[in-house]
């Protein structure tokens, strides 16, 4: 019986301490877990930067003419003012195939080739909404949105801006873009030569005229100006009594918040563009940037038309105004009082506003223009 009893005490003299380092191995691991396992730490601005250029480098990796651009998103705080930026925002243009058609097998490489920069990150891809010729997406670590992701297909060729020698043009330009993406989004689903413009310094000025531009679009700067006629004053905006410079700095950060504008009109500016002082001071900054004038004609007292030609800026001026009367039988009305004028001069500008009445009916009505003999044209085709 002794040694039976010694071999239990040695047994249970070996258990214990397998039973304690047993134990221990638990603890130590659920400790790694604590430290590894919790919240993850935000990127700084510096890592979402650094993997950002892996995105598009894999972007471009992915063969093909890939087109990327790459910045900090726009945001604002609380009090509408322009906060911090934590988020990159990427535009990718996907090509078209020789065709004229949307390039779907190069976009679904490129997708993969970010899929595997953002596997190997620790990103999750969350799915925004999309638009007619853009996907969008959003990276995220851990609960922190990084990056924003716009790809883009362009307008189909046929869609294009062309006209015939003596064709009558019209060019349509549709303003006050920059509140609401949803606007915008409307609006991508006419695959015709329009004119945007885009309002400065609001949460999607930027990504709106990007997008735009990207499609195949005309962006234009819809700039703010002081009115007459008892209109809510915009936040930032050229008044009369501003000198040269700041004239000249107001411009150029507007500039800044709507990339790939080729012009100016007028947003409000009864006030603004009657000033022969404020219109003097305007143009040469317009001149320097290579940028035309499309004056809004707000009020018949402008003197924005004379002050462009005589600075040497390309200029022209609003002919119609398509929803100042928001049913579908008075944007129709304008119309084609527009294509009228067209025909008897040769060219004519409408300018309308991207509520649904004016979508709709344009969306109804432009199909037709190719059989009636009107071509629709950019406005920077119009200008001189």
């Amino acid at each position: 019986m002794a040694p039976g009893r010694g071999v239990a005490r040695g047994a249970l003299a070996f258990a214990l301490p397998s039973r304690l380092i047993f134990l221990s191995s638990l603890l130590t691991a659920a400790l790694i877990c604590l430290w590894g396992c919790g919240p993850k730490k935000n990127l700084t601005s510096a890592q979402v930067r650094g993997i950002s250029r892996e995105l598009v480098a894999a972007a471009h990796a992915s063969g093909g003419s890939v087109e990327t651009g790459m910045r900090p998103e726009a945001s604002l705080n609380a009090a509408g003012k322009a906060a911090a930026p934590s988020v990159d925002e990427i535009f990718i243009t996907i090509p078209l195939t020789q065709s004229g058609q949307p390039n779907r097998a190069l976009q679904a490489e490129v997708e993969r080739n970010l899929a595997r920069i953002a596997a190997r990150r620790g990103l999750k891809r969350v799915d925004r909404e999309e638009a007619p010729g853009i996907e969008r997406f959003d990276y995220f670590f851990g609960k922190a949105r990084t990056h924003s992701i716009h790809v883009i297909s362009p307008l189909a060729g046929e869609s294009a801006a062309r006209s015939a020698p003596g064709q009558p043009r019209l060019a349509i330009v549709i303003d006050d873009f920059g509140y609401e993406r949803a606007q915008a989004d409307a609006l991508f689903r006419l695959p015709y030569p329009l004119t945007i413009s885009v309002l400065p310094h609001l949460q999607h000025s930027a990504d709106i005229a990007e997008e735009a531009h990207r499609r195949g679009y005309e962006v234009l700067l819809h700039l703010p100006m002081a009115s007459s006629g008892g209109e809510k004053d915009e936040a930032v905006e050229l008044r009369p009594g501003m000198d040269a410079a700041t004239v000249q700095s107001e411009v150029a950060a507007m500039l800044e918040t709507v990339p790939d504008a080729v012009g100016v009109n007028n947003h409000q500016g009864s006030s603004g563009t009657s000033d022969p002082a404020l219109m003097a001071d305007l143009m040469p900054v317009l001149r320097e940037r290579t940028l035309f004038f499309l004056d809004s004609r707000t009020t018949p007292a402008t003197v924005a038309e004379a002050a462009a030609r005589s600075a040497g800026v390309p200029t022209a001026a609003r002919t119609v105004f398509l929803d100042d009367e928001q049913t579908p039988e008075a944007v129709r009305r304008q119309l084609d009082l527009a294509v009228r004028d067209a025909r008897e001069k040769g060219s004519a500008i409408a300018i309308g506003h991207p509520h649904a009445v004016t979508l709709e009916v344009l969306s109804s009505i432009l199909p037709q223009f190719a059989h009636e003999g009107v071509a629709l044209v950019f406005v920077s085709d119009l200008v001189n």
